[in-house]
């Protein structure tokens, strides 16, 4: 496999080795001991997957106290994926990554603890698969905006369809005192 490190400490993009004939494919999606090395935890607790329309966008949740990180994937479709850094006192804070995750690239992105994370779908449907280090916390989770100005993130797409609890997210700015301090993430 081929890891590619990104802007933000941390974030790392995965290009999973395939091999492939005239038969079809066959990869590791997940292998502990050569994601542990390449810097990706080996205890992973919970599974998900999530199926998406063109043009929904996902985001931007983070979960504080008890943050989560995600190795992600696309298993069927291709989206936009999105990682923000906003572990307070990063020299990254504020910074994002963007990265296409589809089902014929088979990149995958780890996004530590202490990210918020979000994706747009870019092809009429789109499954996507995310592994987590921690279980997932209603009562911890936050949702940043995913169209503040402060983070200059370009989706690439004029008119998402978002939920109601997403379009209800606050700016950087005003959740700043609820986010994770780098150190105790």
């Amino acid at each position: 496999m081929n890891v590619l490190q990104t802007a933000v400490s941390g974030v790392l993009i995965v290009e999973p080795k395939l091999f492939g004939d005239s038969r079809g494919f066959f990869t590791e999606i997940y292998h502990a001991d050569r994601y542990g090395t390449a810097g990706i935890p080996a205890r992973f607790v919970q599974d998900n997957l999530s199926r998406s329309a063109r043009d929904v966008l996902r985001g931007l949740h983070i979960q504080n106290p008890r943050p989560q990180g995600k190795l992600v994937t696309v298993l069927q479709g291709a989206v936009l994926d999105v990682a923000v850094d906003v572990r307070v006192g990063s020299p990254t804070f504020g910074r994002h990554v963007t990265v296409e995750l589809s089902d014929e690239n088979r990149r995958q992105l780890w996004i530590p603890r202490g990210l918020a994370h979000g994706f747009v779908v870019r092809s009429e449907t789109a499954d996507f698969f995310y592994k987590c280090d921690e279980f997932y916390s209603p009562k911890d989770e936050l949702v940043l905006r995913w169209d503040d100005l402060d983070l200059g993130i370009d989706w690439g797409c004029s008119e998402p369809r978002v939920s109601q609890r997403d379009r209800e997210g606050r700016s950087l700015r005003k959740l700043e005192a609820l986010l994770p301090r780098l150190g105790k993430v």
